[in-house]
């Protein structure tokens, strides 16, 4: 399946782009940046947002085990999931339409932005192939989310962000040390290492010393797609 180039112009395009690549009835994305609490940034309906809301409401769900795990979690049959790990959430989708759950997480290198979940009202499994679409444009999601969060929270308008704090060198090492790790562009290497910055409440030095120190990874590490923690 050919992927829709562009996923989002604005937050009123963010699931429009799963909708026309997917087979699901509704998606919701969500965003933890930085000390701000969690937000509902996009819902394609009604239903979409109250999925979203329950598990937030009793913190417990598919999105939570994708935020820890950093990878998708797949519900094909959530009507008939029993799972202990989800006991009051489960009970709750059962006065719901959502047949099926699935959840991806938006992450850039080593930072975690949030997920996106999809519902669809026919029970039955993601294909790989529309599994591996869902991966893209969850990637190109986080993308457009990360960029957003660094505009609003620039280093004009943030001082823990002002890379004024360090030398030029020591930027340029750190950024080429991540584009190595993650194979990403010297540009999106610098943003990644801005908004590992922001989410972890950090200042840019910090967090650049960290990677020119071998605490922090924005490569893969053990089974963690996407790096490890600063140490």
């Amino acid at each position: 399946m050919d992927i829709a180039p562009g996923v989002v112009e604005g937050e009123d395009d963010l699931c429009a782009p799963y909708l026309s690549n997917l087979p699901v009835t509704g998606v919701a994305v969500s965003l933890f940046g930085g000390t701000a609490a969690e937000t509902l940034v996009a819902a394609s309906d009604d239903l979409a947002a109250r999925l979203d809301e329950l598990q937030f409401n009793l913190g417990e769900g598919p999105r939570w085990r994708a935020l820890k795990t950093r990878l998708p979690v797949l519900l094909g049959d959530a009507q008939a999931t029993v799972d202990g790990e989800w006991p009051v959430f489960h009970k709750a989708l059962e006065g719901t339409a959502a047949a099926a759950l699935f959840v991806f997480p938006l992450t850039v290198g080593a930072v975690d932005l949030g997920v996106v979940e999809l519902y669809h009202t026919a029970p039955g499994p993601l294909s790989r192939s529309d599994q591996s679409t869902a991966a893209v444009l969850a990637g190109q999601t986080a993308w457009y989310l990360l960029r957003k969060i660094l505009n609003v929270n620039s280093a004009e308008t943030d001082p823990s962000l002002e890379p004024g704090l360090m030398s030029r060198r020591e930027i340029h090492q750190a950024t080429g040390m991540v584009l190595a790790q993650s194979g990403a562009s010297a540009a999106e290497s610098l943003l990644m290492l801005r908004a590992y910055a922001f989410a972890n409440d950090l200042s840019l030095k910090a967090t650049a010393a960290a990677v020119l120190d071998g605490r922090l990874s924005f490569g893969p590490q053990d089974d963690r797609p996407g790096g490890h923690a600063l140490q």
